[in-house]
């Protein structure tokens, strides 16, 4: 069985439409509803959220929660989950109706697999857009190029269930990046393969998305490769970390200065001499 799961807060203008994704793909149709379970997750909505659920009868299961964020969303699904696989969707976002199909087919011909991920289409306030550079997507071992910034799409992967009970589940504790720490504790112990068709579409630019709500993202990415040196990660791994982290302390000292925050930016220069402090100790400098 396939666990979907769709966490929502106040996106009544979406779910509907990637409810629908989901329930109309075609491995789901051609193997009928005992290969899959649909739970959304509704993070205390306060606007039509429950009818347009409701909407689509029996085929999901709707369970309401106050407010506690997207990451606390995601984990009581997984705690409600009766799957072999976990596939998450944002609200925000559609799947193509070939996509567990192929990522399906994928996993039982590479049963060592833990996860893969698919290419995605962007969609930014209604316009097809391209993404930079920066956001290309690699597979296999790529612990070192999941550090400079998020490159696990949560609506693109399929995961086994016990990758969720070895590495554990969802910081809660993180506003935003959650998705970017999930994807560096996979990628410290596991491949990481994707499937080179694009087979979901992102929707993005609308007011509500953590990337626009939270200035200054580094400030949780930091947080999250700093626990990543407490996982049980090689020296090459640890000096990788610590040079990502001078990099983002640098950037986030800057952020402080023009904001005239002198604490906050004192603060990150202390961490960029600890942790190129370490590095030099191993015999490099991180310039």
């Amino acid at each position: 069985m396939i666990s979907v799961i769709i966490p929502t807060y106040n996106r009544a203008s979406f779910l509907g439409e990637a409810i629908r994704s989901v329930l109309d793909q075609e491995y789901f149709v051609q193997n009928g509803p005992s290969c899959f379970e649909l739970l959304v997750i509704d993070d205390g909505s306060t606007d039509n959220s429950r009818e347009i659920v409701r909407s689509f009868g029996d085929n999901l299961k709707y369970v309401f929660q106050q407010h506690r964020g997207v990451s606390a969303a995601r984990n009581h699904g997984l705690e409600l989950a009766r799957g072999d696989y976990i596939a998450f969707l944002d609200s925000d976002d559609l799947w193509k109706k070939e996509k567990t199909g192929v990522q399906m087919s994928f996993m039982k011909a590479f049963p060592e697999a833990m996860v893969c991920c698919t290419e995605e289409t962007w969609i930014r306030r209604g316009r097809f857009v391209n993404p930079k550079k920066k956001h290309r997507k690699y597979s296999g071992w790529i612990f070192d190029k999941v550090l400079p910034l998020c490159l696990l799409s949560l609506s693109s992967a399929l995961f086994k269930m016990e990758l969720f009970e070895e590495i554990g589940r969802f910081d809660e504790e993180l506003p935003a990046c959650e998705d970017y720490d999930l994807g560096i504790r996979i990628a410290a112990k596991y491949p990481i393969h994707l499937l080179p068709r694009p087979l979901i579409v992102k929707r993005g630019g609308h007011a509500d998305q953590l990337s626009r709500k939270y200035w200054g993202m580094d400030r949780f990415r930091v947080k999250a490769l700093e626990k990543a040196l407490q996982l049980d990660v090689t020296s090459q791994q640890e000096q990788l970390v610590r040079q990502e982290l001078v990099r983002k302390y640098k950037v986030l000292a800057g952020g402080f200065e023009k904001r005239d925050n002198r604490v906050e930016m004192k603060e990150c220069m202390a961490r960029i001499e600890k942790y190129r402090f370490r590095e030099q100790n191993d015999g490099t400098e991180v310039k």
